[in-house]
């Protein structure tokens, strides 16, 4: 309110032209996502009954896709020979290539005998369009609800979780850039924030002055 009170003071008020004023924005807040747990994401997806919505949470978390990403995946897509998965016009338009594990393709193949989809991977119940993402957004959110989950955030979550995860299981983090599709690396080292307790050893450095006391006399 204090910024547009001013902009309309020099700029209505005073006849002052924009170009001989400038204002700076308001610095935003930068927060980290809550994170989940591997022990979170197994109870988690132990919530999904239906075979359709449990292949698809497990396909996001197992790749890192976006949600708009997983919703337009096709079953051409799915590479079981290179075990990659095929991602087409993610975000900022580019394509990319993405991990597929033995336990997805297991998954994949499981649900493809089931629904036998023919063009979209995850086709809408109703067309043979891609499903809309509000229905995987609430499955989501339910899911988590009867996991007593009560970190905040919604389905992007799991990109964090495989990001964060794969860190800690020492991955490097331009391998983890590729597979996100982050067009610069600075976007993905905001992860080491997320897994530095887990690299910290000790946790603190109060945690070393034990080893470094001086004997008792």
């Amino acid at each position: 309110m204090v910024v547009h009170g001013l902009r309309f003071f020099y700029h209505t008020t005073l006849k002052r032209d924009q170009t001989t004023f400038s204002i700076p924005a308001q610095r935003q807040p930068s927060r980290l996502p809550a994170l989940l747990s591997r022990e979170e994401i197994q109870r988690l997806i132990a919530q999904v009954p239906n075979l359709k919505h449990r292949t698809m949470i497990l396909t996001t978390y197992a790749t890192g896709v976006r949600l708009n990403e997983v919703l337009h995946l096709r079953v051409q897509d799915i590479d079981s020979a290179r075990m990659t998965i095929r991602v087409e016009q993610g975000k900022g338009g580019q394509d990319r290539y993405t991990v597929l594990s033995t336990r997805l393709l297991a998954a994949l193949r499981a649900y493809w005998t089931v629904a036998r989809p023919r063009s979209w991977l995850f086709p809408s119940d109703r067309t043979e369009e891609p499903m809309h993402p509000t229905a995987l957004q609430r499955t989501y959110a339910t899911a988590k609800r009867r996991a007593g989950i009560q970190k905040p955030g919604g389905i992007h979550g799991l990109r964090h979780a495989f990001a964060t995860h794969l860190l800690e299981a020492g991955v490097d983090l331009h391998t983890i850039q590729r597979l996100l599709g982050h067009g610069h690396i600075s976007t993905t080292t905001r992860y080491l924030q997320l897994t530095r307790h887990t690299q910290m050893g000790p946790g603190s450095p109060l945690d070393l002055l034990e080893r470094f006391a001086p004997p008792q006399s």
